[in-house]
C-alpha cells in the first residue's frame, strides 16, 4: 500500500508552487487562502521540511520544495492525460483557450476572424474568466495569463505591455492627436479596480507625477469594478483612462482614441501556458503558431511607434 500525504494538501502545495502564489492557488482549486496556507502547513509537519519560504504576500519554493515539485507537477500531468484518453473530445479540431475578460474581448476577438479565415477547419472556443485555469483540465487546452514574466521561459512570453493614458477622440481638440491631461478639465480620470491583489496596479498617481501638466489642476476619480467598463466609458467619452496599450491597440491605430502625452509605465507579461500533451494535437500546435506570429507583430508595431515618439 503507497503511504501518502493528503491529496488536498499534495494538490495545495503543487498549485501554489506552479503559480508561486498561495492566492492564485487558491483561485485554480476554488478554496480560500487561508485553506491553501494550511494544506500546506500540514504537508509540510508531516515531512518535516520547510517548503515554502514566505515574504509578505509572496512566497519561494525552499530547496526541498523544489526538489518534489516537478515530480508532483508531472505526476498531475500524467493523470489529466490519463483521463483524457479515456474521455476523448468529440471534435479534434475544437480547441478551448482561457483567458481573462479584457484581454479576450480587446485583442483577441478582433484578430480570431484572421485566424479563421486561414484555418477554417478549427474552432476556437474562449472561456473568458479572471479564474485561473490549469490547462489540461475543465476541458482547456491553452491559457493566456497576465503577470510578472519573472521565472517565466521565454518562449512562453508572448509580449509585455505598457500603461498609457488615452482618450476618445471625440473629446480630444480636434487639431491635435497628442492632446494632454489639461485639456480634459471637466471630466473624470477613469479607473478600474484589480481583481489580481498580487499585482502593483500602475496607477494614476504615478502616471500625473511624469506627465507634462498644470500643477495646480485638480482631478477627480470615476472607478469601474471592471476593466472592460471602464474601456467602454472612456470609448464613449467619459473621460481618460489609464490602461494597458495591448487593450487599445486597435482603436489607437484607427483613430477613434488618442493617446495622451505622458509617460508609459512598465505593466506586466502576457504568458502563453500550454498543457503537457498539446504537441500532439494539430489543431493546437496551429493555433499556437498563429498567436505567437499576431504577438510579434504587435511587438514590432509598440516597439515602432515608442521610437517615433521618442525622436
Amino acid at each position: 500500500m503507497r503511504k501518502l500525504p493528503p491529496l488536498n494538501a499534495i494538490r495545495a502545495f503543487e498549485a501554489a508552487a506552479r503559480h508561486q502564489s498561495f492566492t492564485a492557488a487558491a483561485a485554480e482549486l476554488c478554496v480560500s487562502v487561508t485553506a491553501v496556507s494550511h494544506q500546506v502547513r500540514q504537508l509540510e509537519a508531516l515531512l518535516q521540511r520547510k517548503l515554502f519560504d514566505r515574504r509578505g504576500r509572496t512566497v519561494a519554493l525552499t530547496s526541498e520544495g523544489r526538489a518534489i515539485f516537478p515530480l508532483l507537477r508531472d505526476g498531475f500531468d500524467q493523470l489529466a492525460n490519463a483521463f483524457a484518453g479515456v474521455q476523448p473530445r468529440a471534435g479534434s479540431q475544437e480547441i478551448t483557450l482561457s483567458t481573462t475578460r479584457a484581454f479576450a474581448e480587446r485583442w483577441l476577438v478582433p484578430r480570431l476572424e484572421q485566424f479563421s479565415a486561414r484555418c477554417p477547419g478549427i474552432i476556437v472556443h474562449i472561456d473568458a474568466t479572471e479564474d485561473i485555469v490549469t490547462p489540461g483540465t475543465r476541458g482547456v487546452d491553452l491559457a493566456i495569463r497576465y503577470g510578472r514574466s519573472d521565472g517565466a521561459e521565454p518562449a512562453a512570453v508572448l509580449f509585455e505591455d505598457s500603461y498609457i493614458a488615452v482618450a476618445a477622440s471625440a473629446i480630444c481638440p480636434h487639431d491635435d492627436t497628442s492632446p494632454r491631461i489639461d485639456d480634459f478639465p471637466r471630466r473624470p480620470l477613469l479607473a478600474f479596480r484589480w481583481k489580481n491583489p498580487t499585482l502593483e496596479s500602475p496607477a494614476w498617481s504615478g502616471w500625473l507625477a511624469s506627465a507634462p501638466r498644470s500643477q495646480s489642476a485638480n482631478f477627480v476619480m470615476s472607478w469601474f469594478s471592471e476593466e472592460t467598463l471602464a474601456l467602454h466609458a472612456a470609448e464613449r467619452g467619459l473621460g481618460p483612462l489609464l490602461c494597458s496599450d495591448a487593450l487599445v491597440d486597435d482603436q489607437l491605430r484607427e483613430g477613434t482614441m488618442h493617446r495622451i502625452e505622458g509617460p508609459a509605465l512598465p505593466g506586466f507579461a502576457f504568458r502563453l501556458v500550454e498543457g503537457s500533451s498539446v504537441g500532439r494535437r494539430k489543431a493546437v500546435t496551429t493555433f499556437t503558431d498563429w498567436m505567437r506570429s499576431e504577438a510579434a507583430s504587435f511587438r514590432a508595431r509598440s516597439s515602432t511607434l515608442r521610437e517615433s515618439r521618442a525622436a
